[in-house]
């Protein structure tokens, strides 16, 4: 038997902190983890401790939604210290309860705990908390979501959501995974296409499925798949229906697959049986209905094939779950999917927005309109051996490997139906007449304005309930409110119209918030926006810069990482400079950084590697630089030595002067770098005659133009030249002087000196490439 608390990892001491403290503000609570992190582990936990800590007679209620999850919930407690005849602690499904509320009558639990927690809308769930309105409620679950657009926030309080399902693979606590799933122009992808009738529940209608897909030729396909993915592994199929899980058992059974179709009528004992059999691989696959989709845990499983359509998300990712617990020697899981899935949820490792659905605010369904969206994203780096694929029936959406280079490089996995990639749009609410705002099918603000005038990004105009009319964020976050305008309009450069009732137009500039009687015109220098505005030149800044009517736009200097414009104008404050001569070319003038979009500054100096010293109009001093941006540095009125002025800039220019010193260098040899790679694709030069001058060529390509009077052959990098008779000279192959051209004679040798003869009887021995790197300075031996 385990100590619960002793053996909690990590991440569930963390949740189980965050619900403690949860319960402090809230008495409701529900919790996503994602399947096989351990929820029952946390549950048991959570139960013991308020076995211990209760004051008063401790009773806690475990409700699942099944009989089969009530089996399995009591077997977990009891191995992390919960005696199975503790009379303090019950375990029951919903219906059973419902059948016997009478019974309980006397019972007090002061807390209920609520597993697959995604069930607790049923009318069974509500009379639950009629029943018992005082107990703490927490319900657990993989998914909150559910697929009608109606969320839990009437009967739980706050959601508290873990990690995603990426970062508990990319951290060795699930599997990865091999994702292989039908192609979109398969025949049973058009089957799946072609379903269009819904059950009461908004899924797929059972019936028109299994009329569609329980046939002998799909279920052949279904078989070819796991041939060819999946051989000789053990795991899991999802079938749509009774008929259709032993049709698929019988096939495979007859192919030499051990394996077993086991559903809902299949007796008790019988079911233990078989799935104890398949934990201990003497089945080694099971054909199930609806009956492992929750609850079931078997982390050897070594592939999931799904079989059965679904629009719902929290069918998809209990279905896939299960195959992503982990085991000692598992490398990982193929999940198979033969009804592309894939196309409607994206992979398991998609990003899920799990406070929307918890809310009501997006439905967790799949919707098969969408499918001419979605894409194959990995397709454009396929690599050589999935060419294999090609001429199969299913593509590898994902390989294990490639998923474990994104995660372990941090790449961040593409978002599945992102709100990135769906415009933002009005609504209206029919019952209230209210407009919200909703992105695809995921409503980000409710109905709450009279109004909504334009919509753009992530931006919306709106007249709120007051009357008075704004600006609010794609959530509903208010960015400005404004008086009662008649219309507003957004244009183009982040700048917003808006019109009174008496006609007079006005303009937002949405970047600075300022409002503008002219409208103005967006202007860029480099990578820094300004407004034009009349005769006045405006910062896009909070604090914005408004220069004086008369200044010209050659007043604006764009220098790298920052604007420097000429005020022309004294600044009201007399701010110290950086004491360098340069300074006084930055007498009254402002700057704008790049993306600074807070404020604007005056500058003090520049230092010798380019950064600059700058003021704010409170008496900051700011050192700015392309690398680190805006740092801190001093004041005008220093509280500490660090912050004086004259000591920091003093520091600073002589770290500017090393710096600077090192960027030369670096740029000598990296001009160098390139040099001697352009060379060594010249190598092949050679002289050729135009008139009577000499070149060098290599290929058809002249390298040298012809200008002297005779060239030699070219030894390495360098070669002897004649620019007047009887003078000699060296150059490099690229045609730059080494040696100038005054000797009687030269001689190049293969180990990069020359001989170089002055007068006859009169020489000197030179080392070139010191010669080149002294300019032409020749260095004697």
């Amino acid at each position: 038997m385990l100590s619960p608390e002793e053996h909690l990892r990590n991440y569930q001491k963390d949740m189980l902190g965050q619900i403690l403290k949860a319960w402090t503000v809230h008495k409701n609570v529900m919790v996503q983890m994602p399947t096989g992190t351990g929820k029952t582990h946390l549950l048991s936990s959570l139960v013991n401790k308020e076995l211990r800590t209760r004051n008063n007679k401790p009773c806690v209620w475990i409700v699942a939604h099944r009989r089969e999850l009530v089996e399995q919930i009591e077997k977990t407690t009891v191995r992390y210290g919960i005696p199975q005849k503790d009379e303090r602690v019950k375990v029951m499904s919903i219906q059973w309860l419902s059948r016997h509320w009478n019974d309980m009558r006397d019972e007090r639990p002061s807390l209920i705990v609520i597993d697959e927690a995604h069930h607790a809308l049923a009318e069974t769930y509500k009379e639950l908390w009629l029943h018992y309105p005082n107990a703490k409620k927490l319900g657990m679950t993989a998914t909150p979501c559910r697929m009608n657009h109606k969320g839990f926030t009437d009967l739980f309080d706050t959601l508290i959501t873990s990690d995603s399902i990426a970062d508990f693979i990319r951290q060795g606590w699930l599997s990865v995974f091999d994702y292989v799933s039908i192609r979109p122009d398969s025949e049973d992808q058009l089957l799946v296409d072609s379903l269009s009738k819904r059950g009461a529940d908004g899924d797929f209608q059972m019936k028109e499925m299994n009329e569609v897909l329980n046939h002998r030729p799909s279920i052949e396909r279904l078989h070819e798949s796991i041939r060819q993915y999946a051989y000789g592994k053990k795991g899991i199929v999802y079938a749509i229906s009774i008929n259709h899980a032993r049709n698929i058992a019988a096939y495979y059974i007859n192919k030499g697959i051990k394996a077993a179709a086991i559903d809902s009528k299949t007796p008790a004992g019988e079911r233990q049986r078989l799935v104890e059999e398949f934990r201990q691989g003497r089945i080694q696959v099971l054909v199930n209905v609806d009956v492992f989709s929750e609850g079931f845990d078997c982390p050897d499983v070594e592939f999931i094939q799904l079989a059965r359509p679904t629009l719902s998300l929290a069918k998809y990712l209990q279905q896939v779950g299960r195959g992503l617990r982990m085991t000692e020697n598992k490398k990982s899981c193929a999940i198979i999917d033969n009804v592309g899935l894939y196309r409607l949820f994206g992979l398991p490792t998609a990003y899920r927005d799990w406070q929307a659905m918890f809310e009501g605010r997006l439905a967790g369904k799949g919707y098969p309109a969408a499918n001419e969206r979605q894409t194959s994203y990995m397709a454009a780096e396929r690599t050589k051996d999935e060419a294999s694929d090609a001429g199969g029936l299913l593509e590898t959406i994902m390989s294990h490997e490639q998923l474990l280079d994104y995660l372990q490089n941090s790449f961040p996995l593409p978002k599945q139906d992102s709100l990135q990639a769906e415009e933002l749009k009005p609504f209206k609410d029919r019952q209230s007449g209210l407009w919200g705002l909703k992105q695809g099918q995921t409503i980000t603000a409710t109905a709450q304005y009279l109004t909504v005038f334009d919509v753009k990004d992530q931006l919306a105009a709106v007249r709120f309930k007051d009357y008075r009319a704004g600006i609010v964020e794609g959530n509903g976050n208010i960015r400005m409110k404004f008086d009662r305008y008649h219309r507003m309009k957004f244009l183009p450069g982040s700048i917003a119209l808006a019109e009174d009732s008496a006609n007079h137009t006005f303009y937002i500039d949405l970047k600075s918030e300022t409002l503008y009687n002219e409208k103005p015109k967006a202007l860029m220098f480099g990578t820094i926006e300004m407004l034009k505005v009349g005769n006045q030149y405006c910062s896009r800044t909070k604090h914005v810069y408004k220069s004086h009517s008369k200044m010209n736009e050659s007043d604006i200097i764009q220098r790298g990482f920052y604007l420097r414009i000429y005020d022309g104008f004294p600044c009201r404050h007399e701010f110290k400079q950086v004491g360098d001569t340069r300074s006084l070319l930055y007498s009254d003038c402002v700057c704008i950084l790049e993306n600074d979009t807070d404020d604007y500054y005056w500058i003090c100096g520049e230092l010798a590697d380019g950064s600059i010293v700058i003021a704010d109009e409170k008496g900051n001093y700011y050192h700015a630089s392309e690398s680190n941006g805006k740092q801190y540095i001093a004041s005008e009125h220093p509280q500490r030595q660090e912050e004086d002025f004259d000591t920091v800039v003093s520091r600073l220019q002589a770290e500017a002067e090393t710096h600077a010193e090192r960027i030369r260098e670096s740029d000598k040899q990296e001009k160098e770098e390139k040099r001697q790679e352009q060379l060594s694709h010249i190598q092949n030069a050679v002289p050729f005659q135009s008139g009577l001058k000499w070149g060098l060529k290599s290929g058809n390509r002249i390298i040298v133009p012809p200008i002297y009077r005779n060239i030699q052959k070219p030894v390495g990098n360098y070669c002897a030249v004649e620019a007047n008779p009887q003078q000699w000279g060296i150059i490099m192959l690229d045609g730059k002087t080494v040696i100038e051209a005054r000797y009687s004679h030269v001689e190049i040798n293969d180990n990069g000196m020359a001989q170089l003869t002055i007068i006859p009887g009169k020489t000197k021995i030179v080392k070139l490439k010191a010669c080149f790197q002294n300019a032409g300075g020749e260095l004697c031996l």
